[in-house]
C-alpha cells in the first residue's frame, strides 16, 4: 500500500492549487512597481509568489508571457461603455483612466507602450486587446466605419502614449525647495547654454498633466467629430 501523505506534503499541494496565473501576475506587477522591469526575473518572481519556479511555469511559459500579462493586467482595468451614444465622453474618460493607471504604475508604462511591438496581434492576451475591441464597438455603434474607428483608436492612443511619457519626465528632484530651478535640478545647467529651459522653470515645475490632457483632447475630439474633408491632391 502507498504511504499516506504527510501533513507537510498535503499543505504544499494545497498551496500549489492556490497558485494561479492571476496571482503570479499580481506578484509580477508588485515587483515591477517596486524595482522596475529590469528587476523582474523568473527567480525573483518565484520568490515573490513563494513557490518553486516549476510551479510558475505551469501557468506562465516564460518571462515574455509574464511581461504580456503585466500589460494585460493594467489594460484590463480600463472600461468603456460601448452602449453610450456620447462616444466623445467615453473616449475622454478612457484617456483620463489610462493616465491615472500610468501614473499609478510608472514603471509599467514602458510595457504598455512596447509589449504590442513584441507580440503579434493574435498572440496577445485577450485583456490586452479589450480596449481596442471596446473602442471599435463603441465607435461603429454610433456610425463610424470600422476603418474610421480604427484610425480614431490609433490617434487617441498614439497621443496618450506620448502624453504619458512627457508627463513622467517632469520629475521633481527636490520637492522641498521653493525655487523651481532648484526643485527641478536645473541649477546644474549652464545659463549660457540652456537659457530657454531655465527660463521656463516655473512652467516646467507646475506641469498640469490632467489639464494638458484635456486641452489636447478638446482639439483631438473636435477634429474627429468634424466631417471628413477630401484631401487636396492638386499640385
Amino acid at each position: 500500500m502507498p504511504k499516506p501523505p504527510v501533513a507537510a506534503d498535503v499543505a504544499a499541494d494545497r498551496h500549489d492549487v492556490q497558485v494561479s496565473r492571476a496571482l503570479i501576475l499580481q506578484c509580477a506587477v508588485r515587483i515591477v512597481d517596486r524595482d522596475g522591469v529590469d528587476g523582474l526575473s523568473m527567480r525573483r518572481l518565484s520568490e515573490e509568489v513563494g513557490r518553486d519556479p516549476t510551479v510558475l511555469y505551469r501557468h506562465v511559459p516564460n518571462k515574455a508571457a509574464v511581461l504580456d500579462g503585466i500589460a494585460e493586467t493594467v489594460f484590463g482595468q480600463l472600461r468603456v461603455d460601448t452602449t453610450d451614444p456620447d462616444w466623445a465622453a467615453q473616449l475622454r474618460t478612457l484617456a483620463h483612466d489610462f493616465r491615472l493607471l500610468a501614473l499609478a504604475h510608472p514603471n509599467i508604462v514602458p510595457l504598455l507602450v512596447t509589449r504590442p511591438l513584441a507580440t503579434p496581434l493574435g498572440r496577445r492576451p485577450p485583456g490586452m486587446l479589450r480596449p481596442l475591441e471596446d473602442v471599435l464597438t463603441l465607435l461603429t455603434s454610433v456610425g463610424f466605419s470600422g476603418e474610421e474607428a480604427l484610425r480614431i483608436y490609433r490617434m487617441l492612443f498614439g497621443y496618450l502614449h506620448g502624453h504619458i511619457l512627457t508627463e513622467l519626465q517632469e520629475v521633481i528632484e527636490r520637492p522641498d525647495e521653493t525655487d523651481d530651478v532648484l526643485r527641478l535640478g536645473l541649477h546644474r545647467l549652464a545659463i549660457a547654454e540652456f537659457p530657454q529651459v531655465r527660463g521656463l522653470a516655473s512652467v516646467l515645475g507646475s506641469y498640469d498633466g490632467a489639464g494638458e490632457l484635456d486641452r489636447a483632447l478638446d482639439i483631438l475630439l473636435a477634429g474627429l467629430a468634424a466631417p471628413a474633408q477630401p484631401a487636396d491632391r492638386s499640385g
